[in-house]
């Protein structure tokens, strides 16, 4: 018999490589069509290793990696929440899974511990910030029981594209 890992946990600076391969993978497969493709790009090539590295390297729990047998297979990004108007305390900025482990709960358990770990720092209500086109996405929030609360403009390169918050109390 066979035994699958899975793990939630801070991000350390060795994940750094894997943290970025996760990003490149999930971002291409969600934002091919949507994000204009020169400033997808710009935006994949800013979040290399180094990047990874050096944002995990200041500690904390403000990102955490899933682990699925050994290797990351998801990372989120949260803290205080970043949108003034907004009366949330909390904010998970980024949370990706690579795409061949999307779909079977991975992504509701990595959601689950960065809300924890955002209320263990006394950070109560939570929001979510979605494209309006990455169905996948939104769909997601909403059968977590978020609520769309508001929409704004993103830019991207050239464009300005919707999105939508989510919210839970």
């Amino acid at each position: 018999m066979s035994t699958t890992l899975v793990d939630v946990r801070p991000a350390r600076a060795s994940d750094a490589v894997g943290i970025s391969e996760v990003h490149d993978e999930a971002w291409t497969a969600a934002y091919r069509g949507i994000i204009p493709p020169m400033a997808l790009e710009k935006m994949l090539s800013r979040r290399g290793p180094a990047y990874w590295r050096r944002l995990t390297a200041r500690g904390g729990a403000g990102t955490l990696v899933l682990i699925f047998d050994g290797d990351v297979a998801g990372y989120a990004t949260l803290g205080p929440n970043r949108t003034r108007r907004l009366s949330y305390g909390a904010e998970i900025y980024e949370l990706y899974l690579r795409p061949s482990h999307q779909g079977v709960g991975l992504g509701k358990r990595l959601f689950t511990e960065a809300r924890r770990v955002l209320k263990t720092n006394k950070l109560d209500g939570l929001v979510v910030w979605a494209l309006d086109e990455n169905v996948q996405a939104r769909r997601f929030y909403a059968g977590l029981g978020g609520a769309e609360v508001a929409k704004t403009l993103e830019p991207f390169g050239d464009a300005k594209l919707p999105k939508v918050a989510f919210a839970w109390s």
